[in-house]
């Protein structure tokens, strides 16, 4: 029985029937160990969305480094879990060779977080999850290299006894040399040695001496030759510098056992992480595997659905695309969606059509993906989760179990239909053949109208009209044919879905070669069964058309909906455009009247020098008059284009009074904020770390934003360029002044700027007063207030230094 989470078949062949097994052999193949090996030859198709959704992405991210060229750290290495097992048991000692392959393991996981050290981590995040819990310990591997060498031996300095033994051979074997070098040469002169003089036996340095001159030397004879012609001698000068040597070498034995059992005992508390370390290697090894096979078939990942459905956009069968890109032949891609409402496919065309191979396809790419494996399809394909697939393929007779074919199939159906669910996909090829065609299309259509009523996901291909009279009288089931091109008698080996196929059984035996009058014979003996197949044809040819027609006008629809919606929204702009035109027409006729006014009062002061006060009081009085009118049009403008932009911005939505703590953008330069506080017409706005007092007529509620990028408010440098920092507000009344200081300091605090010029010339010092009052409302945004020196303008003129 099968773990709950991995998907269940039936029957139990599927693997080999769909040619997974196949995959796992190449699979195998890109692997660089036998334990990653070994994984990949177990691998079966989870059912769980995280887990397949991670070992697709992460498939993915492995393959990208290798189209980007960005090697990954990953070579052949060692099993270490045999060695880690007996280092578990207390006081056992690893051998040299055991500790290499350690070695091994901590330097390729060294280079592996070496690789994630910089912004790879986010390159390759899922790879890199594998690392976030580990840490790595550069102490290990000084340990072990401290006691070896490069090539694996033991160093002569892995300890200060060790180091003093082998410097003690090393003198007794120049010593040994020496005496050899004099006895050799005393000997050979008195023709006691054979032409090869000396040798080794036993471990020991020995004379090759010719048997009958043996009793001339004295010594120990270690050895003969198998003829016994010659005899090895140790001369008795060395006996001892051998002995020596032989001592020697046991005490370098014995101090080389001890550094690897203390090596041991520092490296066992370190077992687990070596073996998470190990675990890591095969897991990566695991997956550079199925990226190197993902990019010889050009594979990617789809997108995965939690619920079944299959959308396949220009997708190839694995196996047919790397045998065809072996001999250089194309590939026909194919495209085919499954989903609630269409959730079956009777498929139907000529033998050698392709038929089978798209079925194929479907169920080989359904167990790739659901086992972490990218497809060749294209990335925007998608898959959903299926937890059973069952497969009717092929010849399934059996001597053992005494089954026909046909008995097998009924088998099959009987079971198909006992355990079949709406998460299930069942692939049946050539369904209802193998017995009589009447009767065996029946019980085919009886199956698959069993398989329909329970919803399961299906790709089935026949013959037989009647299931395609049944998939054409049924929602939810689809049919589809693969082409055959009548002019040159041959498949095209492309699925066209939405009108069943001709078998083109007549045509194909013409191209075969059979004599015109058998098959014409053959023709005549059909009678109505191949007109059925032609109305059918037919039939769902118009249908589909009718289909293409009723979605072009539903589209037409939706288009001019959104023309309609598009030009209210263009109509209502231009008319706000329009006021906010007229609006900026006016404040300029108010502004320029401010300018005149101060010509005008220059004319009154001469009139009233001039004694003609009547003249004088005539003139102010219709300037005042004018500018009043002129104040008010702008008000009613001004309001006319806030209740247009409440309104455009909420226009389904009743408008409400802007309150503490909600988030709002002004009018004039665009900058967002939230208002800490509302008095009155006034409200205080915080943006960023300014606080800005602002009449509530110039706020526009806006959505929260999802977050604050910054503590500091974002200025648009088109208006800080276009800020200017002096004005002038001579000849305005009270009320003009107050609204028009307002929005220059606003505008000011949302450019950034230091240092402010406003004049508003002496007088009686009533302007003066207004400016002094209106920054009191300013409070810390105001850092300085006071007046230049009198050839700069003195009372005239202040200066604001911004905070």
């Amino acid at each position: 029985m099968k773990p709950p989470n991995y998907m269940q078949f039936e029957p139990r062949d599927v693997f080999r029937k769909l040619e997974f097994d196949k995959i796992l052999d190449l699979l195998e193949k890109e692997s660089l160990t036998p334990m990653a090996a070994e994984m990949l030859h177990a691998l079966e198709p989870s059912t769980t969305f995280s887990q397949i959704d991670i070992a697709l992405r992460e498939t993915r991210e492995f393959k990208l480094s290798l189209e980007k060229n960005d090697r990954f750290p990953i070579q052949a290495f060692p099993d270490i879990r045999p060695d880690l097992r007996m280092l578990d048991v207390p006081g056992y000692t690893l051998g040299a060779e055991s500790f290499q392959g350690i070695l091994r393991i901590l330097l390729l996981v060294r280079d592996i977080f070496k690789f994630f050290s910089g912004v790879k981590k986010e390159i390759y995040p899922k790879l890199f999850d594998h690392l976030r819990a580990l840490s790595y310990d550069e102490g290990l591997v000084k340990a072990i290299m401290a006691v070896f060498d490069e090539k694996g031996e033991v160093r002569p300095d892995a300890s200060p006894e060790l180091l003093r033994i082998r410097r003690e051979i090393q003198h007794k074997m120049r010593e040994l040399d020496n005496r050899f070098r004099q006895i050799i040469q005393e000997y050979r002169g008195k023709g006691w040695l054979s032409d090869t003089p000396e040798s080794f036996r036993n471990g020991r340095r020995v004379l090759s001496v010719p048997a009958e001159h043996k009793r001339k030397i004295r010594g120990i004879i270690h050895d003969e030759s198998d003829t016994g012609r010659t005899v090895f001698v140790e001369p008795e000068p060395v006996i001892e510098i051998n002995n020596d040597i032989f001592d020697l070498e046991s005490e370098e034995r014995r101090e080389i056992f001890r550094i690897l059992r203390d090596l041991s005992e520092q490296i066992r508390p370190y077992s687990p992480t070596l073996r998470q370390y190990q675990e890591l290697l095969i897991h990566v090894d695991f997956v550079q595997s199925k990226a190197r096979l993902a990019v010889s078939m050009r594979a990617e990942m789809p997108i995965l659905k939690e619920k079944p459905q299959i959308g396949i956009r220009k997708g190839y069968h694995p196996l047919l695309y790397l045998k065809n890109k072996a001999t250089g032949r194309k590939t026909v891609p194919f495209e085919l969606r499954l989903n609630a409402e269409n959730h079956i496919l009777v498929l139907s065309g000529p033998n050698a059509g392709g038929k089978s191979v798209s079925m194929k396809s479907v169920g080989l790419m359904q167990l790739m993906v659901q086992s972490g494996l990218l497809i060749p399809v294209h990335e925007l394909s998608e898959f959903g989760i299926f937890e059973q697939i069952f497969a009717d393929i092929g010849d399934q007779q059996s001597l053992d179990d005494d089954l026909s074919t046909y008995s097998s199939r009924l088998q099959n159906a009987r079971s198909f239909l006992a355990k079949a669910n709406p998460r299930t996909l069942v692939l049946v090829d050539e369904m209802g053949s193998g017995t009589d065609p009447k009767p065996g299309g029946a019980i085919a259509e009886s199956i698959l109208r069993g398989l329909y009523r329970k919803g399961v996901f299906a790709v089935i291909t026949t013959h037989y009209s009647n299931l395609k009279v049944f998939a054409f009288r049924n929602q939810g089931i689809l049919t589809g044919n693969m082409h055959f091109d009548k002019d040159t008698l041959s498949p095209t080996y492309e699925l066209k879905i939405g009108q069943p196929g001709s078998s083109y059984a007549f045509e194909s035996a013409s191209k075969s070669g059979l004599p015109k009058d058998i098959i014409d014979f053959a023709r005549s003996r059909t009678g109505s069964e191949t007109a059925v197949d032609d109305i059918l044809i037919e039939l769902q040819r118009e249908r589909q058309e009718l289909e293409e027609r009723l979605r072009s006008v539903q589209e037409k629809e939706q288009s001019l909906e959104r023309l309609i919606k598009t030009y209210d929204g263009l109509h209502q702009d231009l008319d706000l455009r329009r006021k906010r035109l007229k609006l900026d027409q006016k404040e300029f006729e108010l502004r320029q009247s401010a300018n005149a006014s101060r010509e005008v009062d220059k004319l009154i002061r001469q009139l009233k020098e001039e004694k003609n006060l009547e003249r004088s009081q005539q003139i102010a009085q219709q300037l005042r008059q004018e500018r009043s009118e002129k104040a008010q049009q702008v008000d009613h403008i001004n309001e006319e284009v806030v209740k247009m932009e409440q309104k455009a911005s909420s226009p389904a939505a009743v408008v409400k009074p802007l309150q503490e703590g909600d988030y709002v953008r002004l009018r004039a330069g665009g900058a967002t904020g939230r208002i800490e506080s509302v008095k009155g017409n006034k409200a205080i706005v915080a943006m960023g770390g300014l606080k800005v007092t602002v009449g509530v007529r110039d706020l526009l509620p806006v959505a929260t934003p999802v977050h604050q990028v910054s503590t500091t408010t974002s200025t648009d440098l088109q208006h800080m360029a276009a800020f200017d920092a002096k004005i002038d507000i001579r000849g305005m009344s009270k009320e003009e002044s107050l609204r028009v200081l307002e929005k220059f300091v606003d505008n000011a605090l949302l450019s950034n700027a230091s240092l402010l010029r406003i004049l508003h010339g002496k007088g009686d010092g009533i302007l003066r007063k207004v400016v002094r009052y209106k920054l009191k409302e300013y409070g810390g945004s105001i850092a300085n207030v006071y007046h230049p020196e009198q050839e700069s303008g003195g009372d005239g003129v202040t200066i604001v230094e911004l905070a």
